[in-house]
């Protein structure tokens, strides 16, 4: 009969936890993380950083506690629908969406998995959720609608050129996204006498007809939310410039490239607290009862060497309100 002494029974059960603890590592699960935007990661990678950015100030490790898969429409609204049913395949535990068309294609691929938004112009307009405060089903997030958005880039419009009356409205026009935008468009312009004359860009060859047709009768332009157009900031930017328009965009990206000026929540934030949700989701938050977050703060950035371009003085009391001035 072998005997077992009391050193030896401590070190047996001490080789136990040790082996147990082992395992457990081992077995831990790693959460992936489906990430879904209309365009590639070149116009919005300082959105793409802020989201892994807010995860890291949460306390995630890429490769250790999540994995991230990416998927871009390159700007090809049709591609999306195939790409979020890669994602739902892959069975990722959420999916993280920039803009209203990858939030339809991952709406259509599941009714099970979360979807997270970073920004979407009318989460309940679009169908999207019940309501802002209840969503009711696997979608919350964040929106980046303000009633008083459209209507304030109308009125900055009007402010750098005051006899203005007529202005072209360039955008996915044909998207539900933008219907809500558009409402609020319509209304602003009437209170400033502004006709408005619509243009629907649905491929970067109508980028350069819209800016070619809209210079001949508009005396500036108004940038709405649109795939394509946020996939090509920078030959927006131009074809703006080469019509000698005044134009105001819906995001910083295209100011920094060269647009003349844009008022906008801040994007790359949105992006960040979008983390807060997926880290939620993740520890076991019920997506129907996350309320969706809208924005607090709007930026104005304007783009100087632009403005002196196109032979335009911007106010001072514009640009003492401007959040970043770019020379």
């Amino acid at each position: 009969m072998t005997l077992i002494t009391p050193r030896a029974s401590v070190l047996f059960a001490a080789l136990l936890v040790l082996f147990g603890s082992a395992e457990s590592q081992q077995i831990k699960k790693v959460s992936r993380i489906g990430v879904l935007f209309a365009s590639s990661p070149s116009p919005p990678s300082a959105r793409i950083e802020a989201f892994r950015h807010g995860l890291r100030e949460l306390g995630y490790v890429e490769g250790k506690d999540i994995l991230i898969e990416y998927r871009y429409g390159e700007g090809k609204p049709e591609r999306l629908p195939a790409l979020a049913a890669q994602l739902v395949a892959m069975k990722v535990d959420v999916i993280v969406t920039g803009g209203s068309s990858p939030t339809q294609a991952a709406k259509d691929a599941t009714v099970n998995i979360p979807i997270v938004m970073t920004q979407d112009i009318d989460p309940v307009g679009n169908g999207f959720v019940a309501s802002l405060a209840r969503p009711g089903g696997n979608i919350t997030g964040l929106s980046n609608f303000a009633p008083e958005l459209s209507g304030k880039r109308i009125e900055l419009l009007k402010e750098i050129v005051p006899r203005i009356s007529r202005v072209a409205v360039l955008g996915g026009l044909s998207l539900t996204l933008n219907a809500q935008g558009l409402r609020e468009v319509e209304l602003a312009s009437g209170a400033f006498a502004i006709q408005l004359q619509h243009f629907d860009v649905r491929d970067l060859r109508g980028i350069e007809m819209a800016f070619r047709a809209a210079g001949h009768t508009n005396e500036g332009i108004l940038v709405l939310p649109s795939s394509i157009l946020i996939s090509h900031p920078k030959q927006v930017a131009q074809f703006a410039l080469k019509s000698r328009l005044p134009a105001i965009y819906y995001a910083a990206e295209f100011a920094e490239v060269g647009g003349l000026l844009s008022y906008a929540p801040n994007f790359a934030n949105l992006s960040r607290r979008a983390a807060t949700y997926v880290d939620k989701i993740l520890k076991g938050a019920n997506t129907a009862e996350l309320p969706i977050e809208q924005p607090t703060k709007f930026e104005l950035v304007i783009n100087l060497k632009t403005a002196k371009q196109i032979g335009l003085t911007i106010p001072p009391n514009v640009l003492a309100r401007a959040d970043k001035v770019i020379r």
